[in-house]
């Protein structure tokens, strides 16, 4: 009797196995990558569909290996993340484009259109949700700013001083408005007291040493531009600007060989500015190193040359 009970036990479960092997045999294999799954989304996107399109394309997107279906199907996802207001979907699918497809014209082309609407729907919402906060008037006087409204502009940033006297950066763009200005005494020195009160908030702000720097070297004063230069330099070791206005004013100076240093670090940074080797050689020339002189010169001439005016530095 034993016998028999674990014969029927052994059968069953046999039985059991093989049931379970046929349905999942009978089950369709279905992969999220698959293309008719992400090609019928995309499809249904061109259709303007999205609502039923973007739940798929966002599920398929890290299985996607093709890469032509992969383009298509970012782009896609973009196209319908801005439609639907799923800022965060958009901008995910347009760093993959710009990771993936970083030449492609028509990726920079939409890049540029998205980012520009998304900014324009985030400064409506601010208009709207916070019309009288410092930022909703910044970004007025921004736009007059872009306008060449200065007078404007300045009011604005003077209203924003008059409110919240602490905030960093507007007396920056007040100085730089007052700069903008049709050029006079009294612009240039309102303009250089809002950049220093500017450092007076933020000592780290690198562009306020930087204008103060111009100011003094467009009189001529070297030794105010120097220092300021040079500290626009230190704050901010990527400010190419800073680095030829400092070798420049060195030069100007007549202290040729600190001059070498800022000039040679400019060059590196941006190789195709003729001002740059221009300036170098100079700056070789003055401390003997003829040889250095004559190959810089010989690259700025090269510039020159191609470049399609033909202007000089």
């Amino acid at each position: 009797m034993k016998r028999l009970f674990r014969f029927v036990c052994l059968a069953l479960v046999g039985d059991l196995a093989v049931a379970a092997f046929v349905t999942a045999q009978s089950r369709p294999t279905t992969s999220p990558a698959a293309s008719p799954t992400v090609e019928q989304a995309i499809d249904l996107a061109a259709k303007g569909r999205c609502q039923e399109a973007l739940p798929i394309l966002k599920r398929s997107a890290a299985h996607i290996t093709d890469k032509n279906l992969k383009y298509r199907a970012a782009m896609a996802t973009a196209r319908c993340a801005m439609s639907l207001d799923q800022a965060e979907t958009a901008v995910t699918a347009l760093l993959l484009l710009k990771r993936e497809f970083p030449h492609d014209p028509e990726v920079l082309y939409i890049t540029t259109h998205y980012y520009g609407e998304l900014a324009s729907r985030a400064s409506q919402e601010l208009a709207a949700t916070a019309p009288t906060s410092y930022q909703a008037l910044e970004l007025e006087a921004e736009a007059m700013e872009s306008q060449n409204r200065w007078d404007d502009a300045a009011a604005e940033y003077e209203k924003i001083l008059q409110q919240n006297p602490s905030v960093p950066g507007i007396h920056f763009r007040l100085g730089r408005v007052l700069l903008s200005k049709p050029e006079s005494p009294a612009n240039t020195e309102e303009a250089k007291k809002e950049f220093e009160d500017e450092l007076k908030l933020d000592p780290t702000n690198a562009a306020a040493e930087f204008s103060l720097g111009e100011i003094a070297r467009r009189a001529g004063q070297w030794s105010d531009a120097i220092p300021h230069f040079t500290n626009a330099s230190k704050l901010d070791p990527g400010f190419a600007e800073a680095f030829l206005a400092l070798g420049m004013s060195l030069n100007s100076a007549e202290r040729y060989s600190e001059a070498v240093g800022p000039l040679e670090r400019y060059a590196k940074m941006l190789p195709g500015d003729a001002a740059g080797h221009y300036q170098l050689s100079i700056a070789y020339a003055r401390t003997g190193r003829k040889e250095d002189a004559t190959r810089e010169m010989a690259i700025q001439r090269q510039i020159v040359e191609k470049a399609p005016n033909g202007s000089r530095p």
